[in-house]
């Protein structure tokens, strides 16, 4: 599907109600499948959820999880502990060009039986479950977050606890963070201290019902819509907590610095207000938030600010090359973007280019949404459009609830 967006201003004073945040829904739909007396409201509905959902709930011998690269990580070290049950473990041709070596590693180190089916260090993988009792680990940290994470959720099933030694510099810390904060709620006892982890598993649940807070990912795409709106432009958005297991809550800081108040009220709802104009320029480093870097780079390009952030090498093994990706559709535009393994740095000059560009989103959600804010300034065509069901479903038809004029064809 591609979608013609034509240029609008958005309307201001409008309220949305957002999905349950992807990340705390595929942590909490694990544990519950490890403890089924959890109940998990407000789950999200988009695909890497779906994929989540299908495989906890799959008995058969094969698991497809398509391109949600959460469900593979995490369901390669659940299916590692399901005894006497043997999964292979695939995806998209995508999917399995990104590699998942380290957490295959770790997980045989604690006597899961895991094999490649076809090439060493990818998916798709040979899982035979057996139980663990646990222990001392070590693990590359500078890769992927997720790869901790999933470890630290099966580890409430382990007799002995584990204990991770963390190596090389934290990649996406708050995700950790949020990990640790629901094995803490279930009743876990956890500890962060330096590089080492530890988790011991719950003697006695303490909470039984979570309901999963909504997801600042998705919210990202409209503080970019207000930074590019007119000074006192409004949107309220639903159900946001100020304090936050979410690292993506980082939003509020980062937005202030482009012109964007938050203001949280009554029965967590955040108010966004173009308040003033934005700084000369943005310089700040993502490693704890690199998923926010296409929103916020496109942002700066639609306020014609330099930009430059660092701290985005895991970027290169997501849906697509981000960086690669950035570079090719903001230079479609006029923009000078300039790209290393680990940063980008944006030009504030501009080319003229022709009106009604196409972007492209090489099969990932957020090059579709991260660039749909430029709607306030030029009419955009954006293709594959209906990539973002991977984690916004009805992203299209809450544009159109703020106005903006969203035009869909096969």
């Amino acid at each position: 599907m591609q979608v013609h967006l034509q240029q609008t201003a958005l309307k201001s004073g409008q309220t949305l109600e957002l999905a349950g945040s992807k990340s705390e829904s595929n942590r909490l739909l694990l544990l519950q499948q490890l403890f089924p007396e959890l109940v998990v409201d407000n789950v999200a509905d988009s695909d890497d959820v779906v994929a989540m959902q299908t495989g906890l709930a799959s008995g058969a011998s094969q698991v497809d999880v398509h391109h949600a690269g959460t469900a593979m990580r995490f369901l390669t070290a659940y299916f590692a502990v399901c005894q006497n049950q043997t999964v292979v473990l695939k995806g998209s041709e995508r999917m399995h060009n990104r590699p998942i070596g380290v957490l295959v590693d770790a997980l045989r180190s604690l006597g899961a039986q895991i094999s490649y089916v076809e090439k060493e260090g990818y998916p798709p993988l040979s899982i035979r479950g057996i139980w663990a009792e646990g222990g001392s680990i070590d693990i590359s940290a500078a890769i992927s977050s997720q790869y901790i994470s999933a470890l630290l959720l099966v580890a409430t099933r382990f007799k002995k606890g584990l204990t991770l030694h963390l190596k090389g510099e934290i990649t996406s810390r708050p995700y950790i963070e949020m990990t640790l904060s629901l094995l803490d709620e279930l009743g876990a006892k956890t500890s962060f201290i330096g590089q080492t982890i530890t988790v011991l598993p719950p003697v006695t649940l303490q909470q039984t019902h979570f309901t999963v807070e909504a997801d600042w990912s998705s919210a990202s795409y409209y503080y970019s819509l207000l930074a590019l709106s007119p000074l006192g432009t409004t949107l309220r958005l639903g159900k946001y907590k100020k304090v936050s297991l979410q690292g993506d809550a980082a939003l509020v800081r980062i937005y202030a610095k482009l012109g964007v108040e938050t203001r949280f009220d009554a029965g967590d709802y955040i108010q966004l207000v173009k308040k003033e104009r934005e700084q000369p320029a943005f310089d700040a480093d993502f490693r704890d938030t690199p998923d926010l870097a296409q929103t916020v780079v496109v942002s700066c390009f639609g306020l014609g600010i330099p930009c430059t952030i660092r701290g985005l090498h895991t970027l290169k093994i997501k849906e697509t090359d981000r960086l690669v990706a950035l570079q090719n559709e903001l230079r479609k535009l006029g923009g000078d973007l300039q790209i290393t393994a680990d940063s980008l740095t944006l030009s504030a000059k501009r080319q003229v280019v022709p009106a009604g560009q196409a972007i492209d989103t090489y099969q990932d959600h957020r090059m579709a949404m991260a660039f749909a804010p430029l709607v306030t300034q030029m009419d955009l065509w954006i293709n594959e459009a209906d990539v973002v069901t991977k984690s916004y479903p009805v992203f299209w038809k809450d544009l159109k609830k703020l106005g903006v004029q969203v035009i869909e064809s096969k």
